[in-house]
């Protein structure tokens, strides 16, 4: 009913405006009195103002009726905003002030002369229209503070259903985008949802009483009843999905105003899209991601997460019609999942923060559940504890996004992404949420295709995800029970360090508080006195041995290349004279043809190099991969240009020496973004120094490559102290910036 209430008190404020109009002896030509903003709209809440303006022409003097316009009004105890201006005064206000633009964009005739008032409504929606590319940037400065300042209406403890992000404000802003001309939005949807959030602020004002937009705690039952929901519950849901779903549609809008603002003007006006390929299936179409017309997804039960994990990378727009056919045609994946599947999901929830508007995304065209049916246990869940920016589902997203930021210090980021999605599963019951989620978390992380190792770490984060933060707060870390408590608990120094990264990532996901100096401290101390007493030395692979029958023609100086299918990829099994270099070559000739290196070893066996590489693309031709591997070696293929790094990612790499783990070689791991090169980067900087690399184990976890290099002087054994520091640093350099090209 609250709509036919909307404009009952609206007709009853046009009649009383027209009443004083009439009164005050206001003009039938050249002057009117003009509704303007939430009123213009005819929106009235139980206890809005009225935003009227009298307009007039230019030499109409409105003097003594604006003297006596006004007293009617205010004696029915209506509240008021009013200004007295020229329709040249109009316009200069609109420049002055976007708030007052925004209003002027819905102005509507109460009384006096109507052809002043179409002109008017025409008037300011053309100047709108001119001036939109140079104002919509301060427009978006001025929406961004106004979030930054009120927070989200889908995860405030206490929302307000106007100013927040995902509110009536937004949803005004969004009909001014889409009146520029510049941009669409789903008008049904956002019609409805905007025209919902008005009957709740209705709501909220009869239960307060009186013109508030804020929800107290306390008024939730009630606006539920006014509602015809069930209880505060529900009517929270209710609320926060509204909020969810233009604050959806305000990020997706915004986000194609930027790419309109971005075109060079030569490219503006009607043209053929541009498809740019990103991967199997999948392209990038004016800023945002979509389906390549060889997309085929009852085929493909990867096209989701692939496109989902390319649009978080690129932090640009997941199309959402794309994730809906996506969500409505896709294969359903098989039960494990393809290890490919968990790469792909790891990569989407190490993002960093474009994680946030394609995860929103995800949830909003119901693509969720196919990945994640555990979702709806906590979705627009509220926390418990007030210092909770956020609700329980927005809270596990931040902690990715924060969790991204730490993959170099553990050694194993897959498993912390995926406890980090999973660490509060379990809320939402009776039982301590994280033992309720340590099964959960179990059940998932099988599903997914972790191995037996790995699912029980994801459960163990799980289930003792609060252990360093309480211990560290409550008990005595000079008593050796304490550390005993965390040691017994845990087991292995892995997840020890997996178990500080999450812990950290959970605390700043909560709230600046709760990461403080004090805090942080407290746990890393602990940690490092648990580490002490748990570490039993590093777990680093050992130099493989195995030998491989060498063909003829590699003994007469060649280099034989062998491809057989490995599960979704390929295993590319090398063996060639021994050469300083050789595995730069060889990583370069993978790199250059964008064919993804998922794993990788390689020894010396005699005076021949062997190297087997897991690669994640079928259908290879081992006489294609010679030519361009010779096009390498004879300099046609200019690896150093072309696999130069750019300006990096979120994080730095890095680069260790580990002295304890080989006896024979030096050790060195290495931890960077996993992108096309980075081995080649790494075998190239060695190759420079005259450093042979006697053993490599690559791994991709996620969006990490971590790779393990043992080194030694060719002819010789490990390499001095001065040298690895100079291997390191090189390589470090080297993932760092511009490669130098060889020497």
């Amino acid at each position: 009913m609250t709509g036919a209430e909307r404009s009952a008190r609206t007709a009853e404020a046009d009649a009383l405006c027209a009443s004083a109009y009439e009164q005050a002896g206001g003009p039938d030509t050249g002057a009117a009195l003009v509704a303007v903003g939430g009123y213009g709209r005819g929106e009235l809440a139980p206890y809005s103002d009225l935003d009227v303006v009298l307009v007039h022409d230019d030499g109409v003097d409105v003097g003594a009726v604006a003297q006596q316009l006004w007293y009617p009004l205010w004696d029915s105890g209506t509240k008021l905003d009013h200004s007295v201006r020229t329709m040249a005064e109009m316009v200069d206000a609109a420049d002055a002030d976007l708030k007052v633009a925004l209003g002027l964009l819905d102005v509507r005739h109460l009384a006096g002369d109507p052809g002043l008032t179409m002109r008017l409504r025409t008037t300011m929606l053309a100047h709108w229209r001119r001036g939109s590319r140079d104002r919509l940037p301060a427009l978006r400065e001025l929406v961004r503070a106004r979030h930054e300042t009120v927070g989200e209406l889908a995860h405030l403890s206490v929302p307000d259903v106007k100013e927040a992000e995902g509110g009536i404000r937004d949803a005004t802003v969004l009909k001014a985008l889409v009146a520029t001309w510049l941009v669409d939005v789903p008008h049904v949807e956002l019609e409805r949802s905007r025209l919902a959030l008005l009957d709740v602020r209705d709501a909220v004002h009869e239960a307060a009483g009186r013109g508030t937009d804020r929800i107290a705690p306390e008024l939730w039952s009630e606006v539920g009843d006014r509602l015809g929901l069930t209880d505060a519950r529900a009517a929270q849901v209710y609320v926060r999905e509204l909020g969810r779903r233009i604050a959806h549609l305000s990020h997706l809008t915004w986000r194609r105003v930027d790419a309109v603002l971005a075109e060079p003007a030569r490219l503006r006006g009607p043209r053929r899209p541009q498809l740019e390929p990103l991967a199997p299936g999948i392209a990038l179409s004016a800023g945002e991601v979509v389906l390549d017309a060889r997309a085929r997804p009852a085929d493909d039960p990867l096209l989701l997460l692939r496109a989902a994990a390319e649009a978080a990378e690129r932090d640009v727009v997941l199309a959402p019609a794309t994730a809906a056919r996506l969500t409505r045609e896709s294969a359903a994946l098989p039960h494990p999942w393809p290890t490919e599947a968990r790469r792909l999901l790891v990569r989407l929830l190490a993002s960093g923060r474009g994680l946030r508007a394609v995860w929103e995304t995800l949830e909003e065209t119901g693509a969720l559940p196919a990945l994640l049916p555990e979702w709806e246990r906590i979705r627009l869940l509220p926390h418990a504890s007030a210092i909770h920016r956020f609700t329980v589902d927005r809270h596990v997203v931040e902690t990715c996004v924060e969790a991204s930021a730490l993959i170099r210090h553990v050694a194993r980021p897959d498993v912390l992404m995926v406890a980090a999605l999973l660490h509060d599963i379990g809320k939402g019951g009776l039982t301590e949420h994280s033992v309720a989620g340590e099964p959960i978390a179990r059940e998932i992380a099988t599903r997914m295709g972790f191995d037996a190792d790995a699912v029980d770490l994801v459960a163990t984060l799980v289930r003792w995800h609060l252990l360093l933060a309480e211990t560290a707060t409550t008990r005595d870390p000079d008593d050796p029970a304490t550390v005993d408590l965390v040691a017994s608990r845990l087991g292995s120094v892995e997840a020890l360090d997996l178990l500080l990264a999450l812990t950290e990532a959970d605390a700043r996901a909560t709230a600046p508080k709760a990461w403080s100096s004090w805090r942080s401290g407290l746990v890393r101390d602990l940690a490092r006195r648990s580490r002490v007493a748990l570490d039993t030395g590093a777990a680093l692979p050992s130099i493989v041995t195995e030998d491989v029958e060498v063909p003829k023609a590699v003994r007469a100086g060649g280099i034989s290349l062998a491809a057989e299918p490995a599960g979704d990829g390929s295993r590319v099994t090398v063996v060639a004279p021994d050469r300083v270099g050789l595995l730069a070559d060889l990583a370069a000739t993978f790199a250059l043809a964008r064919i993804p290196v998922r794993a990788a070893r390689a020894w010396a066996q005699e005076q021949y190099a062997v190297s087997v590489w897991e690669v994640g693309e079928t259908g290879l031709d081992p006489a294609v991969l010679k030519q361009r591997y010779d096009g390498v070696v004879e300099g046609r293929l200019d690896a150093a240009r072309r696999l130069r790094p750019g300006d990096g990612g979120v994080l730095d790499p890095t680069v260790v020496v580990r002295p304890e783990a080989s006896d024979q070689a030096t050790v060195l791991e290495v931890r960077t973004a996993d992108r096309p090169g980075v081995v080649y980067l790494v075998c190239a900087a060695l190759a420079r120094l005259d450093v042979a690399v006697r053993s490599a184990h690559v791994d991709t976890l996620g969006p990490q490559a971590v790779d393990v290099f043992y080194l030694q002087e060719p002819g010789a054994g490990a390499l001095p102290d001065t040298r690895a520091a100079e291997a390191a640093h090189a390589v470090r350099a080297a993932l760092s910036g511009p490669a130098t090209p060889p020497g």
